[in-house]
């Protein structure tokens, strides 16, 4: 089926964040595994994977509107230096995350094209409902019990040696 160009040039702009979300995620994974921060590792590792199915997403939905998806581009990383600084940065990148998928799905309504517009408020959904919500939450955590108190809570449990 042959899609709307400005609607496929917007996907790939969705698809360039979404790609940059995953990689910015991967990295803050990988750091807070690092630094012994089970849990956080667990969770942020998790959002990358979230992020690569909705670049999934996206692709199949530009492939069947006969467009090109473009994989190459990414914006900027933010990639922060602690932990605060991390889930700031993953929060900030979500909200722009979130107001252009708002954007997009006006354009969409715009063009008529409703079934790429029902793909669109999905991922909308899981941004705000557990992307944004969720780091929300752990700065909240971060003021009400302190940064120290809010990394060890982070930390999880580990396999005790065995003998």
């Amino acid at each position: 089926m042959k899609g709307n160009a400005e609607v496929i040039d917007a996907l790939n702009r969705l698809l360039t964040n979404e790609l940059t979300a995953m990689d910015q995620y991967f990295v803050h994974a990988r750091m807070y595994e690092d630094w012994g921060l089970n849990e956080l590792y667990e969770r942020i590792n998790h959002e990358s994977d979230d992020e690569r199915e909705h670049a999934s997403r996206l692709i199949q939905r530009i492939l069947f509107l006969e467009g090109k998806p473009d994989v190459a581009s990414r914006a900027p990383l933010t990639i922060g230096k602690d932990t605060p600084e991390m889930l700031h940065n993953d929060l900030q990148y979500e909200y722009k995350v979130a107001e252009d998928l708002r954007q997009v799905i006006a354009l969409c309504e715009e063009k008529r094209d409703f079934q790429t517009r029902d793909i669109l408020q999905v991922l909308l959904e899981e941004t705000e409902a557990d992307h944004m919500y969720w780091l929300e939450k752990q700065l909240g955590l971060i003021d009400k019990m302190g940064l120290a108190n809010y990394l060890q809570s982070k930390m999880g449990t580990e396999a005790a040696p065995a003998g």
